[in-house]
């Protein structure tokens, strides 16, 4: 029991310390997005390894089993749901909603433009995906599960997702929408999760792809590429 808590400890303790130092990357340091990408990617998964070092445990550098059950037979046709879900209700809310700010915030805090848009959207899709389903479900869900706090792992990853996401969207919009993304977001934490239980973090990738798909294909279209 006391490994188990110690493990537990460690995983909420890094989870914690990667969200905190990417919101002040953010916050403070601001640089333009190849560097936040690079500093992202020593932080996750430096955050990872050192958790695999210090608790001698392994499985948390093998998150690419193969998937099994429900959600292997679920995950492709989520993912496509998702993504017609969210470029479908854009398309359909468009008038009511003003996200004009958005190309403009991300030229100045991120540095992309029109003409690197579509790069950083390729990215975006399949490897920042990657890295976010690593850091908080194959490393925190995951790490926390095995522990058999089972409800510590499905809630504080899905909330540690969410709101690590708040510095990122901070100036996108009104506070009622940033809390209207915060909410959507710890629900597809949950859902993640589940996805994720049988030990293999490849169903949320899919899933998570073709969300960031759908919010990238919004993007195009306030860029004015489509």
């Amino acid at each position: 029991m006391a490994g188990a808590t110690r493990r537990a400890a460690l995983t909420v303790g890094l989870t914690a310390a990667g969200c905190v130092a990417m919101a002040w990357v953010e916050g403070a340091l601001r640089p333009v997005y190849p560097v936040k990408s690079a500093l992202k990617i020593a932080v996750f998964l430096g955050g990872a390894a050192l958790y695999a070092w210090a608790a001698g445990d392994r499985e948390v550098l093998r998150p690419f089993r193969r998937p099994v059950g429900r959600a292997a037979r679920f995950a492709a046709p989520l993912a496509a749901a998702v993504f017609l879900l969210l470029l479908g209700g854009y398309l359909l809310l468009a008038p009511w909603l003003d996200l004009s700010a958005i190309p403009e915030n991300l030229a100045v805090k991120e540095g992309i433009t029109k003409r690197t848009f579509p790069l950083a959207a390729l990215y975006i899709t399949f490897c920042n995906s990657l890295l976010e389903e690593y850091f908080f479900r194959g490393f925190a869900f995951l790490a926390l599960y095995r522990t058999g706090r089972k409800k510590l792992a499905y809630s504080f990853s899905a909330l540690a997702f969410a709101l690590y996401h708040v510095s990122i969207t901070s100036n996108w919009g009104s506070p009622a929408l940033i809390l209207l993304m915060v909410a959507g977001l710890t629900a597809a934490g949950l859902l993640f999760n589940w996805l994720d239980r049988e030990g293999c973090i490849l169903p949320s990738w899919l899933v998570h792809m073709g969300a960031n798909l759908g919010t990238n294909a919004v993007g195009l279209i306030l860029f004015g590429i489509l």
